[in-house]
């Protein structure tokens, strides 16, 4: 199993989008490299106050442990307590204006194996994971449709998925407590080790290839938009749905937290500047309403 070729990727896949953003921000990103006491470290990129983005991160991990909490692995419970590895890359961009959408992205790979003498019931284990998917405050049909068409394009190889990929997508990022999709969804994937290693990583760069093709067209067409304190103020509301999801029900986020992963590189998801308004609902017909029609029903829109 070629490790070190996923972990190049990764690398690699880093570097282009923060190559990329750096020039469509105009400033650089910050470089931390860090460690980890039980094992293994990464690199966290991030842009704060940016011309752009108001907070963007893209960080990169390679962990290891000695001893899976049985938490982090409750859909497979039997390599609970084993030696493991996981590896990705994770971005999150919160642009300044509210006209362009937040989008987050992930590619990951997950292995473990038992440990020297040990007996048990599963032998080596591995998956890939990941995905991406937008979250607009003010959305555009056109915006919307593009974002998805890079995503359906980037798996016709692979008959089926993206059909899949979308669905999951939408079923994941959903905030079950408000009862309402956290944005318009992408793809989503995880647990993933069909058609053998070579088959499920070529998956993975597929996703990982897609993210500048399906987001970058839509910031520049965005950024430049007029707007004020109500775009900003709704913005800021909005961005707490980001931040419910984020620490009740993302699954990475909880893993990384619970496998003693490191909370600034984890955390740096979250955007600078949110608010919280009791009860608060938008006026209909206006602006901020139109989120709501756009989220709801979840559709296809690559198809449309």
């Amino acid at each position: 199993m070629e490790t070190n070729a996923v972990r190049d990727y990764l690398l690699g896949l880093q570097e282009r989008i923060v190559g990329a953003f750096e020039a469509l921000d105009g400033k650089r990103f910050l470089r931390d490299e860090w460690t980890r006491a039980e094992g293994g470290g990464g690199v966290s990129r991030l842009l704060e106050e940016g011309n752009l983005l108001e907070r963007g991160g893209v960080g990169f991990s390679h962990v290891t442990g000695r001893s899976l909490p049985p938490s982090a692995s409750a859909h497979r419970p039997g390599i609970a307590g084993r030696p493991w590895e996981a590896m990705g890359v994770s971005l999150v961009f919160h642009p300044r204006n509210p006209y362009v959408p937040t989008v987050h992205m992930n590619v990951r790979f997950f292995h473990s194996a038992p440990a020297a003498g040990e007996k048990g019931d599963e032998g080596p284990v591995w998956w890939f994971g990941g995905g991406m998917d937008l979250t607009p405050y003010y959305p555009f049909d056109e915006d919307c449709v593009h974002f998805h068409r890079p995503n359906r394009d980037a798996l016709a190889p692979f008959p089926g998925l993206h059909d899949r990929f979308r669905k999951a997508c939408d079923a994941y990022f959903f905030l079950k407590h408000r009862n309402e999709p956290r944005g318009i969804g992408g793809t989503f994937f995880d647990d993933f080790s069909e058609g053998g290693f070579e088959s499920s990583f070529a998956v993975m760069r597929a996703v990982g290839d897609a993210f500048l093709p399906a987001y970058a067209p839509i910031v520049e067409r965005r950024r430049g938009i007029a707007h004020g304190e109500r775009e900003r103020a709704f913005q800021s509301y909005r961005r707490g749905r980001y931040v419910e999801f984020n620490l009740v029900w993302d699954r990475g986020t909880l893993f990384g937290l619970q496998s003693g992963g490191r909370t600034e590189s984890i955390l740096m998801s979250l955007p600078p500047v949110v608010t919280w308004r009791y009860d608060w609902k938008p006026a209909p017909g206006t602006p901020e309403a139109r989120l709501a029609e756009a989220l709801l029903p979840p559709r296809d829109w690559a198809n449309l």
